[in-house]
């Protein structure tokens, strides 16, 4: 899918993802409803490639091991694996060290805390479970 009229500035073009395009016989737009779900609204002269995807599906097959995790996020960006704080030892990380694994001391930071110290909760409004009415209303969100 292009987003001007005659340029190759592609918004959708890989596996798993689909734009859907509307638009009316004399109207000199069209809608398109992205696949992040973001709707934009482009000239009508822009072209598309309709049909299916190769490779569609591609996300719904686990990757059952960590060697194919690992040749997937090589390729990519060094964030795998993600190895926890209360994992390392006390020198790598604030969390890290003692006889058993635990922070040891509360998670939130203030704000303007060093670098190297700002892990954790940072500058947390509130800590906890959601109670009342803040759960009422993310258990809403999450089901829509």
């Amino acid at each position: 899918m292009d987003f001007f009229k005659k340029a190759h500035v592609e918004l959708s073009h890989w596996s798993d993802h689909i734009c859907v395009r509307s638009s009316s016989q004399n109207s000199v737009s069209g809608r398109i409803k992205l696949p992040s779900g973001a709707k934009k609204i482009v000239p009508s002269g822009c072209r598309a490639m309709i049909g299916q995807v190769a490779g569609g599906g591609r996300t719904e097959k686990p990757l059952l091991k960590a060697g194919n995790a690992y040749h997937k996020f090589r390729v990519k960006r060094n964030c795998w694996p993600k190895v926890r704080g209360v994992a390392m030892n006390p020198v790598e990380h604030p969390h890290g060290g003692g006889n058993h694994q635990h922070i040891g001391h509360a998670s939130t930071v203030r704000r303007d805390a060093p670098p190297g110290q700002k892990v954790g909760l940072i500058a947390a409004r509130r800590t906890g479970r959601l109670r009342g009415q803040a759960a009422a209303t993310a258990a809403k969100a999450d089901k829509a």
